[in-house]
């Protein structure tokens, strides 16, 4: 097959002005669609995947397309990603565009239904935030925030947050960890070299707790108190 030259050559100043003109379009185009589309990416995180994405794929497809022109292209949107990058935290009316304040959707118990259609979410789609965070009643909710990263921040009316050890007076157990020194029947020598035990040592213990070998374990974990848990395969 004979790959006939792109019918266009552009300059590289004309690449460049391309680029720019796409990736300002793809940032009002994004911040029209919502953060409820872009879901839990930053917008211009959002616009570059799609810009690079669709860049990189022109050429790859189309043996009519120019890689020199992709490869301009490809760095200038980088480049107008750092670039904006910095800009975010220099200018502040910049930021509020590209990350806007949080949008309250509950306040003292009470849902307000008008920033609920703002944020582009349904009362099923509220509820089933608030279900992640195990709430089951909007009235023990004291604020709940539509974050620019694509979440809902929940806090609860003080009456309603769980009672802390701490406040209980009682005797709170140090942290002890744990790493997992046998996956798939395999020994992870790494998390054994970091309790300072041995291989030999691990398989004595397992023949003393559990009667089993190495082979029948699909899971065992190793604490700083020498303690060996496991998991057989079922």
């Amino acid at each position: 097959m004979i790959n006939l030259p792109s019918q266009v050559t552009l300059p590289i100043s004309g690449w460049i002005i391309r680029s720019i003109i796409g990736f300002i379009y793809m940032i009002v185009i994004s911040r029209c669609l919502g953060q409820r589309s872009i879901s839990q990416l930053r917008l211009l995180d959002f616009v570059i995947v799609l810009m690079l994405g669709d860049i990189i794929a022109n050429p790859l497809s189309d043996d009519t397309v120019e890689m020199q022109g992709s490869l301009i292209t490809i760095a200038t949107t980088v480049g107008l990603y750092v670039l904006a990058t910095i800009f975010t935290y220099k200018n502040p009316r910049f930021r509020k565009f590209v990350s806007p304040e949080a949008i309250p959707l509950v306040t003292k118990g009470q849902i307000n239904f008008k920033n609920l259609k703002k944020a582009r979410l349904t009362l099923d789609d509220l509820l089933s935030e608030l279900r992640k965070n195990k709430i089951d009643d909007v009235s023990k909710v004291v604020l709940a925030n539509w974050e620019p990263g694509g979440v809902v921040s929940v806090f609860q009316f003080p009456q309603y947050d769980p009672v802390t050890k701490e406040e209980l007076n009682i005797p709170i157990n140090a942290f002890i960890e744990s790493r997992a020194v046998i996956k798939d029947g395999v020994i992870d020598n790494k998390a054994l070299y970091f309790f300072e035990k041995s291989e030999t040592w691990l398989k004595q213990k397992l023949k003393e707790n559990y009667s089993v070998s190495i082979e029948e374990v699909l899971l065992a974990t190793l604490s700083e108190k020498e303690e060996v848990k496991i998991y057989l395969y079922k």
